[in-house]
């Protein structure tokens, strides 16, 4: 199976009513100017639609979304821009995060040059097309997440071990960008990844070496082996050296821009509050308008309920 074969079958796979309604109410947002919505993550992998759902929604050009101009100015200079949404969705409430950018910026942060390892290495991964534009843009986007595996299996190859198996290359791959991220999941998180799809990541792998021109050996037992100059290896070794301090600092300033992008962020905080402690906040219209400026008193009031400590 080629590598786009592989691709276009993952965007084209069958997803829940809800999922699809909530990807629509969101391409309603810019009616015309989205391209696609693209579903993924955790509930991607396992069908449950009670915790929250990840989308990123793409766009023809960051002004067609409704936003204040510091949102748009921020979701220029770092993006992308994530938002919260509840909707009431056949009878029960769908919670989801979302991000949010244009097609040309989705394009340039999957090429093996970005300094930003963030999107390659998330859209390495499955995902699906919730909603889309027209076909013509469905294949836009399959071109683009080609590009991310491509990336992706450029970098394996680059960093990773002399042989070893599909699997192996690409829990020694995430082991690095989710390093270089500043995650706070699980080091197991990689690996489960793998082991969960690991048919679709042993396809995955040699058909991206494939398309990206690298050579390499195969063995009846399943280990893979690419054929690589040491000195390529080295030069990698130093350029990622590089990009995980770049994708550090990267992530603290999104971490700090969130705090006044994140368009329904006191919504998101009372979710998780009760869903992780039973207790369910009442917030207030001033509360939602100022995340930053209620973050005190919001936190106050959770040490009083014996919440934070």
């Amino acid at each position: 199976m080629s590598l786009r074969d592989l691709i276009d079958g993952e965007l084209r796979r069958t997803l829940p009513p809800a999922v699809v309604h909530q990807a629509a109410l969101l391409a309603g947002r810019a009616p015309g100017h989205v391209v696609a919505v693209l579903f993924y993550g955790s509930a991607l992998r396992t069908g449950a639609l009670d915790g929250i759902l990840d989308y990123y929604v793409l766009l023809d050009e960051l002004r067609a979304w409704p936003a204040s101009w510091l949102a748009r100015l921020a979701n220029r200079v770092l993006p992308p821009n994530v938002a919260y949404l509840e909707s009431p969705v056949e009878g029960c409430i769908l919670r989801a995060k979302y991000a949010v950018l244009s097609m040309p910026q989705f394009s340039r942060r999957m090429a093996a040059t970005s300094r930003d390892t963030t999107l390659w290495a998330r859209f390495s991964q499955p995902c699906a097309c919730a909603f889309v534009r027209s076909d013509a843009d469905r294949g836009a986007v399959a071109e683009v997440l080609c590009k991310a595996a491509r990336t992706a299996a450029q970098w394996a190859a680059w960093l990773g071990p002399a042989r070893d198996t599909a699997a192996g290359f690409w829990r020694a791959l995430y082991a690095r960008t989710y390093d270089a991220e500043l995650r706070v999941e699980s080091a197991m998180r990689g690996p489960d990844l793998v082991d969960r799809e690991s048919t679709r990541y042993a396809r995955l792998l040699p058909a991206a070496w494939e398309m990206s021109g690298i050579p390499f050996d195969a063995t009846a037992d399943g280990l893979l082996a690419p054929r690589l100059d040491p000195r390529r290896r080295r030069s990698a070794a130093r350029q990622w050296s590089r990009r995980r301090g770049f994708g550090r600092l990267l992530n603290l300033l999104r971490l700090v821009k969130s705090a006044f992008t994140f368009d329904g962020a006191m919504d998101y905080v009372a979710w998780k509050i009760e869903r992780h402690s039973g207790v369910r906040l009442a917030l207030s219209p001033w509360q939602r308008r100022h995340p930053v400026l209620a973050a005190p008193g919001l936190y106050w009031r959770l040490r009083k309920l014996g919440l934070l400590r």
